[in-house]
C-alpha cells in the first residue's frame, strides 16, 4: 500500500515535471533522437555487411585454392586477429552510436523551454471590481484619457456625465472640479503624488495618483472634510490654550504682585498703629489708677473698655503682622532640639488657667520620648493658636487633649476637643486668613480670625503638613506632622525660599 502511495506520488510529481515543458522541447528532443537512432541503425547495418563480406570473401577463397588460402589466412587472417578486428568494428559501432545520441541529447537541452503559463480568465467584468472599492478610483492612460471609474469617484467630485465617459480627458475634468475652489499639492515623488482639492461648497477631497506598471495611471479619490475640520478645531484648540496660558501666566505675576502689596500693607499697617495703640492703652491704664487724681466710677468704666478694647485691637495687628512676616518671608527660623513631651507640658500650663475658668478638662496624653528639630517659639505659637481655638469653641464640661505620636520618619502632634465641631464647607475655609465662618461657631470669638493661618503657614515653612478632622455636635482633631530633622542643620532662612 506505502509503496503504490509512493509510486502514485512520484508519477504525480514526473508528470508535473513533464508536464511543465514546452511543445517545442518535446519535438526537438524528438527529432534529435529519431535521426540519432537512424544514423547508429545505418551504421550498423553498413557494418554487419563489411564483416559479412569480408568473411564469405574468405570462404570463396579457401574453395578455390586451397593452398593460397592457407597461406593467405595462416599469414594475414590469422583467427585471433579476426576476432580481434570483429571486435574493434563493433566498438566502432558502439562509440559512433554514443555520440550520435550524445549529440541528440545536447540539441534537446539547447533547445529546453518551459510551458507559458495561461492565467484562467476571469468572468468579472472590469468595471465590477472597481465598483467593490469602498473609496472613488478611476484609472486613466497614459496620455490621460479614462479607461474606468466607480460610482464613489462620480458621487465625491459630483461629476458630470461628460467627465466620466470612456475616453473623457483628465485635465479637462480636474479644471472643471477645481472651478470655485484651489488645489494643493502635498507631496510629489516617482511613485505617486497627493493632491488635496478644496471645493466652492466646503468639501475637501484628497486625490492620490499613482502610476501603473502597463502604462497609465490611477486616481484615488477619499473625503478628508471632516479629518481637516477636526485638524483645525484642534488646531485652534491649541492656540487657544496658549492664549489662556499666557493670560494665566501674567494673572499669576499680577496675583503675586498683588499678594506681595497685600503683605507689605498690613506690615506697615501693623507696625504703624502698634505704636499709637500702646500709647491708648499705656494712657488707660494711667487714668484707671488715678495717678493725676480720682475719677468717677463711670470714668473708670470707660477706662477699662478703652484699654481692653486697645488690648484686643493690639493683638489683632500683632497677629496681621506676624501672618506678613510669614508669607513675606521675612521671618527667620532657628531650629533647636526640641523634646515634643517637654513642648506639650509648656503649652499645658500655659492655657491651664484659661481652660479651668471656662470649665474645660485640658489633658495630656501618654509620654512620646521623641526628639524633633525645629523652632521652639514658632511651634508654641502654632501649638497656643490651635489650642486656644479648641478651649474657645468647646462647650464647659468639655475635653481637650494633647496628644503627640513618634514614628520613624517624623511626629505627629494632636489637639483634639469635644467642642461644637464644623462642616465640610466650613473646613473647606477655616485655615484661610481672616475666615470667621457663621454666627453660631464665632458668638464668642475675640480673635482675628488668623489662629490656624498662622499655624499652618509655620507647619509649612517646618516642613510639615496641617490636617483637620470635625463633625459637626462631635468636636475637632487639629494633627500637624513634622519631619525628623537633622540636629547639626543650620538655621533655616525663611527669606530665601
Amino acid at each position: 500500500m506505502r509503496s503504490a502511495e509512493l509510486s502514485g506520488v512520484g508519477s504525480q510529481g514526473f508528470s508535473r515535471v513533464f508536464g511543465q515543458v514546452s511543445p517545442l522541447t518535446y519535438a526537438v528532443a524528438l527529432t534529435a533522437f529519431i535521426a540519432a537512432s537512424i544514423f547508429v541503425t545505418a551504421d550498423a547495418f553498413r557494418t554487419f555487411e563489411d564483416i559479412a563480406e569480408r568473411n564469405a570473401l574468405m570462404q570463396r577463397l579457401g574453395a578455390a585454392q586451397p593452398l593460397l588460402s592457407r597461406q593467405f589466412v595462416a599469414t594475414v587472417f590469422d583467427p585471433v586477429a579476426a576476432e580481434v578486428d570483429d571486435g574493434a568494428a563493433y566498438s566502432g559501432l558502439a562509440q559512433r552510436g554514443g555520440v550520435a545520441f550524445g549529440l541528440a541529447l545536447l540539441f534537446a537541452v539547447a533547445a529546453f523551454r518551459r510551458r507559458p503559463v495561461i492565467l484562467p480568465k476571469s468572468d468579472v467584468p472590469y468595471s465590477d471590481l472597481l465598483a467593490t472599492i469602498p473609496f472613488g478610483i478611476a484609472c486613466w492612460t497614459a496620455d490621460g484619457r479614462l479607461i474606468a471609474c466607480n460610482e464613489q469617484y462620480r458621487a465625491r467630485l459630483n461629476a458630470e456625465p461628460s467627465d466620466v465617459r470612456i475616453g473623457a480627458s483628465y485635465a479637462a475634468s480636474v479644471r472643471r472640479f477645481v472651478q470655485g475652489g484651489f488645489m494643493q499639492l502635498i507631496t510629489e515623488d516617482d511613485r505617486n503624488r497627493v493632491l488635496e482639492l478644496h471645493r466652492e461648497d466646503g468639501t475637501c477631497l484628497m486625490i492620490d495618483e499613482r502610476p501603473l506598471d502597463g502604462g497609465g495611471f490611477v486616481t484615488l479619490v477619499t473625503d478628508v472634510t471632516e479629518t481637516r475640520r477636526t485638524d483645525h478645531l484642534l488646531t485652534s484648540i491649541r492656540e487657544e490654550q496658549k492664549v489662556l496660558a499666557r493670560r494665566y501666566h501674567e494673572e499669576k505675576l499680577r496675583a503675586e504682585a498683588a499678594s506681595q502689596s497685600k503683605t507689605a500693607f498690613l506690615a506697615h499697617l501693623s507696625h504703624d498703629i502698634r505704636t499709637p495703640l500702646n500709647h491708648i492703652i499705656g494712657f488707660a491704664d494711667l487714668m484707671r489708677h488715678e495717678t493725676y487724681g480720682p475719677l468717677s466710677d463711670r470714668y473708670i468704666e470707660y477706662v477699662d473698655s478703652i484699654r481692653t478694647s486697645g488690648e484686643r485691637l493690639l493683638g489683632f495687628f500683632a497677629s496681621t503682622l506676624d501672618l506678613a512676616e510669614l508669607e513675606g518671608g521675612r521671618r527667620v527660623l532657628n531650629p533647636v532640639e526640641l523634646d515634643v513631651d517637654d513642648l506639650l507640658m509648656a503649652v499645658t500650663k500655659r492655657f491651664s488657667a484659661q481652660a479651668q475658668r471656662k470649665g474645660i478638662a485640658l489633658t495630656l496624653g501618654a509620654p512620646a520620648l521623641a526628639l524633633i528639630v525645629a523652632d521652639r517659639f514658632s511651634l508654641e505659637r502654632m501649638l497656643g493658636n490651635v489650642v486656644d481655638n479648641a478651649i474657645r469653641y468647646t462647650p464647659p464640661r468639655g475635653r481637650v487633649t494633647l496628644t503627640a505620636y513618634a514614628a520613624s520618619d517624623g511626629v505627629v502632634l494632636e489637639v483634639t476637643d469635644t467642642g461644637i465641631g464644623m462642616s465640610a464647607e466650613r473646613l473647606a475655609t477655616v485655615s484661610q486668613p481672616f475666615a470667621f465662618g457663621d454666627a453660631a461657631l464665632t458668638r464668642d470669638r475675640d480673635g482675628a480670625g488668623l489662629g490656624l493661618a498662622i499655624a499652618r503657614t509655620i507647619v509649612e515653612l517646618s516642613g510639615g503638613r496641617l490636617a483637620i478632622d470635625s463633625r459637626p455636635g462631635l468636636g475637632t482633631t487639629v494633627a500637624v506632622s513634622l519631619p525628623l530633622m537633622d540636629a547639626r542643620a543650620p538655621a533655616v532662612d525663611i527669606a530665601a525660599e
